[in-house]
């Protein structure tokens, strides 16, 4: 069966074709991905119109890309999946408009994923892919969530963030510091050139005893210390914060994960997500990890940011268990709004 997939929730255009045969883990044969990332830098975030705008152009030339790499006829997909939610509204619209008018014209059925489903599952397209179950650590740009996973579709939630996530810290405190869009990124670059310790930054709810997570004090103490710096602020300084805001991000992200991992009697951790592509939180992470005995599983960093690829891979993977039926219905909602213990 081959599934393509058509990833759209909000600055990256994806789409992927994905082989699974039988019972075997599911197969990557091509993917192709455009970012937003220089259209929206001008603005300092995502414009969700511009953001729909630039979708609609890029995803039918993706799509021939996909299949010209594959060798693959539109004759040959068997379904066509897309992202169903969460995400923004109208960036959603165009992946899944997309989707059910091309199913249509072939005759095949179509299949809605849940986003964050994606993440959680891109990490069986890896060299080393994870087995059931496990815990999983999710987190992305505005998600941060604990799960223990059974199955697919069987997903039990243990913690989650309160209000911002744990990319939104790194996002914000990013943007406080001056260091522009996608933050992130930007905030762990210069990170490696300073010092962890410099600033005692505040580890939110590490102590409470639960799974969930808040960052947004976190953020209020980045800015109350970038604003105590003398000006000109200097670049040793600027390093030293943003070194410490990771460290602080970091240890929480660490901390609970394996706290979650304890308290599910489990060995195996699963991590996925865009801030899953973060050098400091895989090194701390395999370091708690070897001590306590526990295998970690992470997904290709080209399939961290949000792509095609888990999309048709998550749809594929609920079809082969009977966990989805596909429909050729054709008429299609998007959910920007959607709980994955509910999906």
């Amino acid at each position: 069966m081959n599934v393509l997939g058509i990833e759209s929730s909000c600055d990256e255009t994806g789409v992927a074709l994905v082989q699974v045969t039988g019972g075997a883990v599911p197969r990557l044969r091509a993917q192709a991905l455009h970012s937003q990332i220089d259209m929206h830098q001008a603005y300092g975030g995502v414009v969700p119109e511009l953001a729909s705008r630039d979708h609609i152009r890029r995803v039918l030339p993706l799509t021939r890309e996909v299949l010209a790499q594959a060798g693959c006829t539109l004759d040959e997909i068997d379904l066509v999946a897309f992202t169903r939610g969460p995400g923004l509204a109208g960036a959603l619209l165009v992946g899944a408009g997309v989707a059910c008018a091309l199913a249509a014209a072939l005759g095949k059925p179509t299949l809605g994923v849940h986003h964050l489903e994606g993440h959680l599952l891109s990490p069986f397209l890896s060299a080393d892919p994870p087995e059931f179950p496990f815990v999983a650590l999710l987190v992305s740009g505005g998600h941060t969530q604990l799960m223990r996973v059974d199955d697919v579709g069987r997903y039990e939630l243990l913690g989650e963030t309160i209000d911002d996530a744990a990319g939104e810290a790194f996002d914000k405190s990013a943007k406080l510091m001056g260091l522009g869009y996608p933050g992130g990124p930007a905030l762990a670059r210069l990170a490696e050139q300073g010092r962890a310790d410099a600033f005692a930054l505040p580890r939110p709810l590490l102590h409470t005893g639960n799974l969930d997570f808040s960052f947004a004090g976190l953020k209020t103490a980045v800015m109350t210390q970038f604003k105590r710096l003398p000006e000109p602020v200097q670049p040793a300084q600027l390093a030293d914060l943003a070194a410490s805001t990771q460290a602080a991000i970091v240890e929480v992200l660490v901390r609970k994960a394996m706290a979650a991992v304890r308290a599910s009697g489990l060995k195996r951790l699963v991590i996925a997500g865009g801030v899953g592509a973060n050098a400091e939180l895989r090194r701390q992470l395999n370091r708690a990890c070897e001590k306590a005995g526990v295998r970690v599983h992470y997904p290709e960093l080209s399939l961290c940011t949000d792509n095609g690829a888990m999309i048709a891979l998550a749809a594929a993977m609920r079809v082969q268990r009977g966990r989805a039926t596909p429909t050729q219905d054709y008429a299609f909602d998007v959910r920007p709004r959607w709980d994955l213990a509910a999906a």
